[in-house]
């Protein structure tokens, strides 16, 4: 998580409280603004140094209760706000933090304008799966493993893991199979691009999800799992924040996928109609090949034994897990056919 998102508890004022607590917590903190709670984590409104400022030059002291100068009407925003909607939000009303809360106004994080444009780096782990044939790309995939394919001049692996490392990810694992040498001697232990690379190395194909049970040491904190065979415009942060302000043990991103049907559509009841759709849309979410996973859905696998996402977040839930989806406006695109590779091609040419 990002500073701000580790230190927002430590920003926490009870409301009972006085202007010296404020005052200790933006010390100890940095983030210019503490979060005034009652209850549950409930937020009250926020105070800042010019909130302070104000009431002392109104007679108040630092003995003086928070009651007398929390601004009660804050801007805040929902965890689901996408972070480019929460910048627009911050440049158009002039602020640099924002709170988040929950359906009951519970705080659960804050977001600050230097984390959201600068992400620190992290100690999350990103798993990438590397180790398919991509037999739909036949012949391109006959003596180059389908991540080793290029677009724009250099590998789609090499693209997932700069936007990863751009997003604070350093420590990179590469799961590993067909032609997995070839990967291996083309990233190494990942110096040349800034990240630290280990690899997994199946003995036999074990699915987009399989590998992880190969993890060893097993991670402590939450991570990210992605295809290496996406492409996409994602804030791999942003994903990870999403899914730790939800508590979720799995995050599945999702696209929203429309389909026009080619035909008119018959409504009957019985032998009676009872209306028409004239060539309706279709639109369903669709698996984008990107999750977070809590290390407890590492329970779900069985050591080396093949298994897929889909799967996966099946078992999760029938343990009561919690699994959630994280929708995705960014540009994005499975390479997964020739298609697919012509059209990644061609829109790398044209960002020339």
């Amino acid at each position: 998580m990002s500073d701000a998102n580790e230190l927002w508890r430590r920003a926490t004022v009870p409301r009972d409280g006085s202007i010296e607590s404020v005052v200790r917590s933006l010390n100890e903190t940095g983030l210019q603004i503490a979060l005034v709670v009652a209850g549950d984590m409930v937020l009250i409104g926020t105070v800042t140094d010019g909130d302070i400022r104000r009431g002392l030059l109104r007679g108040l002291d630092l003995t003086s209760p928070i009651d007398s100068i929390v601004y009660t009407q804050p801007l805040v925003v929902t965890p689901a706000l996408s972070r480019e909607m929460v910048l627009h939000l911050m440049q158009a009303n002039r602020v640099r933090q924002l709170p988040i809360v929950d359906a009951e106004r519970r705080i659960v994080g804050l977001h600050t304008w230097d984390a959201l444009l600068r992400p620190g780096s992290r100690d999350n782990l990103m798993v990438i799966m590397a180790g398919g044939k991509g037999t739909r790309l036949l012949p391109h995939t006959e003596h180059c493993p389908k991540p080793l394919l290029p677009v724009g001049g250099k590998p789609m692996l090499q693209h997932i893991i700069e936007r990863a490392r751009d997003s604070g990810f350093t420590h990179i694992v590469l799961a590993v199979h067909y032609l997995g040498q070839m990967i291996e001697d083309a990233f190494g232990d990942g110096n040349r691009l800034g990240v630290n690379i280990q690899y997994l190395r199946e003995e036999t194909a074990l699915g987009t999800a399989g590998a992880l049970s190969l993890l060893a040491p097993e991670p402590i904190a939450p991570f990210l799992v992605t295809n290496g065979d996406v492409l996409a415009d994602i804030r791999y942060d942003e994903l990870l924040e999403f899914h730790l302000r939800h508590g979720a043990t799995g995050t599945m991103a999702v696209r929203l996928h429309e389909w026009q049907h080619p035909f008119g559509v018959v409504r009957t009841e019985g032998v009676n109609i009872v209306g028409f759709d004239e060539k309706p849309v279709s639109r369903s979410h669709i698996n984008a090949g990107i999750y977070a996973l809590d290390p407890a859905a590492l329970l779900e696998l069985a050591a080396g034994e093949p298994c897929d996402m889909p799967t996966l977040f099946t078992r999760i839930r029938e343990r009561q897990g919690r699994t959630i989806v994280y929708p995705m406006h960014e540009p994005w695109l499975d390479v997964g056919r020739h298609d697919d590779l012509l059209r990644a091609r061609t829109e790398a040419a044209d960002e020339r």
